[in-house]
C-alpha cells in the first residue's frame, strides 16, 4: 500500500531535531522524497552543526527511503533559492514545503534588544517568505503544491517574554493566509499550524517544586510525533480544499482556530469625539474584550 504523499518531494526546515525531525520522518515514511534543512544551531541560533540533518537522512535512508541534507541558514535570504534548486535537482521537482525552523531568544519587552528581535523574525517570518517564495514559482508551474507553515499559541493568544517571537509567529499567520488568496488559482495551499509538543523550546521549563515536575510530566506526553500526522495530511493531496486555516495539535488535540472578523460596534451620526468614546467605548466593548490571557490560561486542562 502507497503512501499518502507517495512521490512528492518534500522540503522541512529545522529537520534535525524535535518536531521538524518527526515530520520529515514521517513524510518519508508516508513515500515523500525528503529534503532535511537544519543548520544545527542551538536554541537561541548560535553555533552549528551538519550532523543534525544528516543523521535525519541516514535514518530515512535505513528504512528504505530518499532523502538529502541541507544545512544552508533560511535566516539568509540567498540561501532559499539554493535550497529548493538542490531539491528540484536532486529529486526533480518540490511538492511540499514545511517551515519549522525556528529560533528563541525570550526577554522581558523592556529589556529586549534590536538583535533579540531583529534575529528571531529574520529566522522565523523572513525565513518562511523566503523558503516560500523559493517555492512559488515551481508551484505555479506545476499547477500544485502545498505550505505547510509553523505558528504557535504564544502568538495566537500570548505568553510572557516573548514579544519578539509572537510578532514572528503572528507574522507567519498573515503570510499563509497572503499565500493561501494568491496562490489558490494554481491550486497551491497555506496552512499554519500551532503545535504543542516537548522539546527544545520548551525543554527549559523548571522543575523545582512537586507542581512544576508533574506540569513537566503532562507535558512530555506531547511528542513531536504527535504533530507529524496533520503535517503530513496537510501535504497531501487528499487536503484539497483546505487552505488559509490555522490549526493546532496537543497530544491527540487536533484544533482549529477561528481568525479576526469584527465582534461588536458603535457609531454615532453625529460622529466622535474623545469625550464621547470615553463616554461610550468602555460600556459598549468592555464585555467583549479579549483578556490579557496566556496560552497556559486558555489551554488550562490537562493533554488528551
Amino acid at each position: 500500500m502507497s503512501g499518502i504523499v507517495e512521490g512528492k518531494v518534500a522540503i522541512v526546515t529545522g529537520a534535525g531535531r524535535g518536531i521538524g525531525r518527526a515530520i520529515a520522518l514521517l513524510m518519508a515514511a508516508e513515500g515523500a522524497k525528503v529534503v532535511v534543512n537544519d543548520v544545527g544551531v542551538a536554541l537561541d541560533g548560535s553555533g552549528g552543526d551538519a550532523g543534525p540533518a544528516q543523521q535525519v537522512v541516514d535514518e530515512i535512508k535505513a528504512k528504505g527511503g530518499q532523502a538529502a541534507a541541507s544545512t544552508l541558514s533560511i535566516g539568509e535570504p540567498q540561501n532559499a533559492d539554493k535550497i529548493v534548486a538542490s531539491a528540484v535537482e536532486t529529486f526533480g521537482r518540490v511538492d511540499i514545503l514545511v517551515n519549522n525552523a525556528g529560533i528563541l531568544r525570550d526577554k522581558i519587552f523592556h529589556r529586549m534588544s534590536w538583535s533579540d528581535w531583529s534575529d528571531v523574525i529574520a529566522v522565523h517570518l523572513h525565513g518562511s517568505f523566503g523558503m516560500s517564495r523559493a517555492c512559488a514559482t515551481h508551484f505555479r508551474e506545476q499547477g500544485s503544491g502545498a505550505m505547510v507553515h509553523m505558528t504557535s499559541t504564544s502568538g495566537l493568544i500570548g505568553n510572557f517574554g516573548q514579544a519578539n517571537y509572537m510578532a514572528a509567529k503572528m507574522g507567519i499567520v498573515g503570510l499563509s493566509r497572503g499565500i493561501a488568496l494568491d496562490m489558490q488559482r494554481f491550486n497551491v495551499r497555506s496552512n499554519a499550524i500551532a503545535p504543542f509538543a516537548w522539546g527544545r523550546m520548551i525543554g527549559s521549563i523548571p522543575t523545582e517544586t512537586d507542581a512544576e515536575k508533574e506540569r513537566v510530566a503532562r507535558l512530555q506526553q506531547m511528542t513531536p510525533e504527535k504533530i507529524a500526522p496533520l503535517v503530513v495530511y496537510l501535504g497531501s493531496d487528499r487536503a484539497e480544499g483546505v487552505s488559509g486555516q490555522i490549526f493546532s495539535v496537543r497530544n491527540n488535540e487536533i484544533f482549529l482556530f477561528n481568525q479576526p472578523r469584527p465582534i461588536r460596534s458603535i457609531h454615532r451620526a453625529d460622529g466622535w469625539t474623545p469625550e464621547k468614546l470615553d463616554a461610550q467605548l468602555k460600556g459598549a466593548f468592555g464585555p467583549s474584550f479579549t483578556p490579557l490571557d496566556r496560552s497556559g490560561d486558555v489551554f488550562a486542562w490537562d493533554p488528551i
